[in-house]
């Protein structure tokens, strides 16, 4: 199973802010679309680095007041974990388990294509484990 077919099975929304934004401006959108990242892009519209709430809160941390009016790469993460669309869900969750992430966009070359959550590796990997279980009771009951 591979990531492409998640991402063809949902939406194909990618919510980002260019790298210039206020943090102010991604809190917002974080808010508005109830998702835990927005993706930084560069001028270009590639890929410069992710965002997530839990980056928000370890800024907040360090510096209690002000920083929402800051830009977003003083509290963006840089170094993206990222995968290609031929990627299977094993590959992805390999990824979030070692790095402790939830979040892994899907580039394909330099394109952003999507957002793979930990929501939806667990949503295959339950509908794979549903699948294979009615596979093996009609198997059973057939022969």
């Amino acid at each position: 199973m591979t990531i492409k077919s998640i991402l063809d099975a949902k939406s194909h929304d990618i919510y980002s802010v260019s790298h210039g934004a206020k943090l102010r401006e991604a809190i917002a959108l974080l808010n508005e679309k109830n998702v835990g990242v927005v993706l930084i892009t560069d001028d270009a519209g590639k890929l410069a680095g992710i965002l997530s709430e839990r980056d928000i809160v370890r800024r907040s941390l360090l510096q209690e007041t002000g920083f929402r009016d800051e830009a977003v790469t003083k509290s963006m993460t840089k170094d993206v974990f990222t995968v290609g669309p031929d990627a299977t869900v094993d590959d992805v969750m390999e990824i979030m388990t070692t790095s402790r992430i939830r979040h892994v966009p899907v580039l394909d070359g330099d394109k952003i294509t999507g957002v793979i959550s930990i929501g939806d590796v667990v949503k295959r990997k339950i509908a794979d484990a549903e699948n294979e279980a009615a596979a093996m009771r009609d198997y059973i009951t057939a022969g």
